[in-house]
């Protein structure tokens, strides 16, 4: 019985962490697109300063969503 809470506790623990390895995946390629946004908006001379400082803040928000990602990664 305590074999199988056992087992089923390590497979759980091994989903969690491919689902928490896809997702910190998605949220870096999510910074990258932000960031290159960012720096393509910054080379266009017409740039608009409101969209500059809304990727600006998307970006900051994604790269606290991989640390909270890469801690719960390291928790698991």
């Amino acid at each position: 019985m305590a074999d199988d809470r056992q087992s089923a506790a390590t497979a759980y623990s091994t989903r969690m962490r491919g689902v928490l390895l896809i997702l910190l995946a998605l949220d870096m390629l999510a910074v990258i697109g932000v960031l290159m946004a960012g720096v393509l908006g910054m080379a266009n001379p017409e740039r608009n300063p409101r969209r500059a400082n809304l990727l600006m803040r998307w970006r900051v928000i994604l790269q606290g969503v991989a640390i909270l990602l890469v801690v719960a990664l390291m928790v698991s």
